[in-house]
């Protein structure tokens, strides 16, 4: 399965993230990828929730994901919108993630469980759960006959998660993201490595990169890891591109058999 993962600086209105958006999955699509996988706020990225808020729609309604499901379905192709940042059919903003079938159709969402409450050394601050609502429910989905596990950005570092979801068949495990610059640099290819490992797993991990309209900074270097912690394919810089890499649909199978993990672990008590 050839795929491919889009590196944004996504813009802080709507309009501007499809003018930016469209092109780079256009891109990706003519080389031949049959699934595209965008980052974290890829519909919109603003901090200030004051600002954010207002602008935003439920799923449904969104332009950027009525954009990306009419190119999926012109196009015959799997995208993945790593998030869109909506509002649930509470009033409540989600930062949820929507994979998108060859018709057009919605396959699966997931809205991401763990809210990046954090104090950095540097000084630097952020309260998503002030912003957004989390998710209950760990989601995988089907595509093409593989099974993927959806997450997003901080549940990276919940690897439980991706734990159940291996256990519950899934070979490939998105984690698209909006990193931060001191944790991306710090902890971005170390933790991918591990949940790929951990798990017998690629790891697909779609970022935002560079200084944004609204002042923040991510991370970038978009990477795809293999199932034995291989780097397959990565993005060395922050600017806006596409990354494409083949998957090779046995691996996850040999690397769980050569290091059985998952059937081995055995129930404990205490400490």
């Amino acid at each position: 399965m050839k795929v491919a993962l889009i590196q944004t600086r996504t813009p802080a209105s709507h309009a501007a993230a499809v003018a930016h958006t469209l092109p780079l999955v256009e891109d990706a699509i003519a080389r031949g990828a049959r699934f595209v996988l965008t980052p974290e706020g890829t519909n919109i990225l603003q901090k200030d929730r004051e600002t954010l808020l207002p602008q935003l729609t439920r799923l449904e309604d969104d332009p950027v994901v009525a954009a990306l499901r009419g190119t999926a379905r012109a196009r015959g192709v799997w995208i993945d919108i790593g998030s869109a940042l909506v509002l649930r059919e509470d009033g409540a903003a989600a930062n949820r993630q929507v994979v998108i079938d060859p018709e057009g159709g919605i396959s699966a969402t997931y809205d991401k469980l763990h809210m990046f409450d954090v104090d950095l050394p540097n000084g630097e601050t952020a309260r998503e759960s002030a912003t957004y609502a989390p998710g209950d429910r760990a989601v995988t989905a089907d595509v093409d006959g593989v099974r993927f596990g959806l997450s997003i950005c901080y549940d990276l570092r919940f690897p439980a998660l991706y734990r159940a979801m291996a256990l519950a068949g899934a070979e490939v495990m998105t984690i698209p993201a909006a990193f931060t610059r001191p944790t991306g640099e710090a902890h971005w290819e170390v933790l991918m490595r591990a949940r790929a490992i951990e798990t017998g797993s690629y790891v697909l991990a779609a970022a935002q990169g560079g200084f944004h309209e609204d002042r923040r900074g991510t991370w970038g270097r978009s990477l795809v890891v293999g199932p034995w912690g291989e780097v397959v394919a990565g993005l060395d810089h922050d600017e806006p591109g596409v990354l494409l890499a083949d998957l090779d649909l046995a691996a996850p199978r040999k690397a769980r058999a050569a290091i059985p993990a998952l059937a081995n672990a055995r129930p404990f008590t205490g400490p």
